[in-house]
């Protein structure tokens, strides 16, 4: 297959609530929980980016940076930053809904990377990505140096590995 037209990447939100059985005895939103929602709004951004059924492949950089607790209403937003030949790194934000002069409060923040694939699931290409803005060139940067530092953590780890045979 050959290369597609390259084409802007969508930003997908979706809104949930927290419920009592998303949670520990404290309240607090189970992190497992939290990242499931994640996946599925990583994997609806993709999915329209790269017109393909997706699969994730991997989740990185992830940073609980506020509690989620029951209740609250919380947002998440999820945008392709950077593309490979058949994979696609998504940035994905929650934040919560404060309402008032507080408005959203960044609460969580990871990379997600999924690849697109055929009916027959074989890896598929993706087109290239336009990115016209600073703030999109500063997103496609960082998801960048995440992929370089996986692709030198992984190599130390196959180095490790080698040597305990």
């Amino acid at each position: 297959m050959t290369e597609r037209t390259p084409k802007k990447a969508e930003e997908i939100v979706t809104w949930n609530f927290v419920f009592p059985n998303q949670s520990n005895p404290y309240g607090n939103m189970f992190g497992g929980e939290l990242l499931a929602i994640m996946d599925t709004t990583a994997a609806m951004a993709a999915i329209r980016y790269a017109e393909r059924t997706v699969s994730t492949a991997s989740v990185e950089r992830v940073i609980f940076k506020k509690p989620i607790f029951v209740g609250d209403r919380i947002k998440t937003v999820a945008k392709v930053v950077l593309v490979g030949r058949t994979s696609m790194m998504v940035r994905t934000d929650v934040f919560v809904d404060k309402g008032g002069d507080e408005g959203d409060v960044l609460s969580t923040t990871a990379h997600f990377t999924l690849v697109a694939f055929d009916d027959e699931r074989v890896p598929v290409p993706v087109p290239a990505l336009i990115i016209d803005t600073d703030k999109e060139r500063k997103q496609s940067e960082l998801a960048q140096q995440i992929k370089n530092h996986v692709g030198r953590r992984e190599g130390r780890i196959q180095e490790v590995v080698e040597k305990w045979k």
